[in-house]
């Protein structure tokens, strides 16, 4: 602690990244980074941007980003935000859409970064338990369950645990939370769920939030953006540009349009991810290992008796890197990234061998 600090940032908890690892030769399965590289598409695109005069300040509004999102979502520009990532954009909703004298609504076991910007933004939260199957349970999100709040979010499907629900039991949620804004976190949606996205036209208070970092594999590039009723991205805009009013340069936007261009890319490589995915978790079941359901590009899995802190570590030692989050109720799992088959083999023989000590 600095005598130079402000009394907000003594108190701050920020959020630890998965690790990013200067060892050679890991097999990284810790921080859900696609296992197959973006469209080519996206290359040659930032080949000719890098070729432009890049004195110049991008266009502060990416407007031809999001004329290409809006076409992509069928819906108008003006529904649509973007950001330099999701984690930006969730700031800006945290402080723009979800600070208000009752506290915002999340999952207990959930994205990490939701307390974290509520610390920063110095919103008032409550965790929502999930049940005892760790599922997000959404019942305890509507007005009846007499809990005055003041937003709501959540992932669908949710981090760290991969479990999804369908469209139907969002919209439940969002058609009974007409007076606050319910913001659906689809980091992970292109790997087995429904978009929200087609119910934006019905609810002008619900946001959804996507990234590129994941299905379109450009998380070394930072594109996020928020889909949602004007009135919602006008609050966007107006925190966005009194913090940073060119949040994407000329590269990202370059390369995300030409991400959304490539849709044949987009879906060869994420059904190779379920296709894994599958392989993956009935690898592990054979071993013995409990595995949620995911629609995720990851798993959630638990030994069978080891600890998952201790698991972790022993596949460390064979070169293979995966995720543990020491909570309470989650200490036990690991959360596993899907790879390429042949990370899998590796991973799953891993496994097996460390069962057999």
């Amino acid at each position: 602690m600095s005598r130079y600090w402000s009394s907000l940032v003594a108190k701050l908890d920020p959020y630890v990244p998965g690790e990013q690892p200067r060892v050679q030769n890991l097999i990284k399965l810790n921080t859900n980074e696609h296992p197959y590289g973006p469209s080519p598409k996206v290359i040659e695109a930032i080949a000719r941007a890098n070729g432009e005069d890049l004195r110049l300040y991008p266009d502060p509004t990416s407007l031809a980003l999001s004329q290409t999102i809006a076409k992509y979502f069928g819906l108008g520009v003006d529904h649509v935000f973007v950001g330099n990532g999701s984690d930006e954009v969730l700031a800006h909703v945290f402080n723009a859409l979800l600070k208000h004298d009752a506290p915002v609504l999340f999952p207990d076991i959930s994205y990490s970064f939701y307390p974290v910007y509520c610390g920063l933004y110095q919103i008032e939260y409550r965790a929502v338990p999930l049940d005892q199957n760790f599922r997000i349970v959404l019942n305890d999100y509507l007005p009846s369950a007499g809990a005055k709040a003041g937003g709501i979010i959540f992932p669908n499907p949710n981090a760290p645990t991969g479990i999804c629900h369908d469209l139907d039991a969002i919209e439940q949620v969002v058609k009974a939370n007409p007076d606050i804004v319910v913001v659906i976190d689809e980091a992970y949606i292109d790997f087995g769920g429904v978009s929200a996205a087609s119910l934006i036209a019905k609810y002008p208070n619900l946001l959804v939030v996507h990234t590129l970092s994941k299905s379109r594999s450009l998380a070394g590039l930072r594109v996020g953006f928020a889909l949602g009723h004007p009135d919602l991205i006008q609050g966007l805009d107006r925190v966005k540009n009194s913090f940073n009013s060119y949040p994407l340069d000329r590269l990202a936007q370059a390369g995300a349009i030409a991400a959304f261009e490539d849709d044949a890319h987009f879906e060869k490589t994420r059904q190779a991810v379920i296709h894994t995915r599958e392989s993956m978790t009935q690898g592990l079941r054979k071993l013995g290992f409990e595995v949620l359901p995911s629609k995720a590009n990851f798993i959630f899995a638990r030994a069978p008796g080891v600890a998952g802190e201790v698991f972790a570590a022993e596949l460390r030692a064979r070169n293979i890197l995966v995720r543990h989050f020491k909570k309470e109720r989650i200490y036990d799992f690991m959360r596993i990234s899907v790879g390429t088959d042949e990370q899998t083999e590796t991973l799953l023989q891993a496994c097996q061998e460390i069962l057999a000590q």
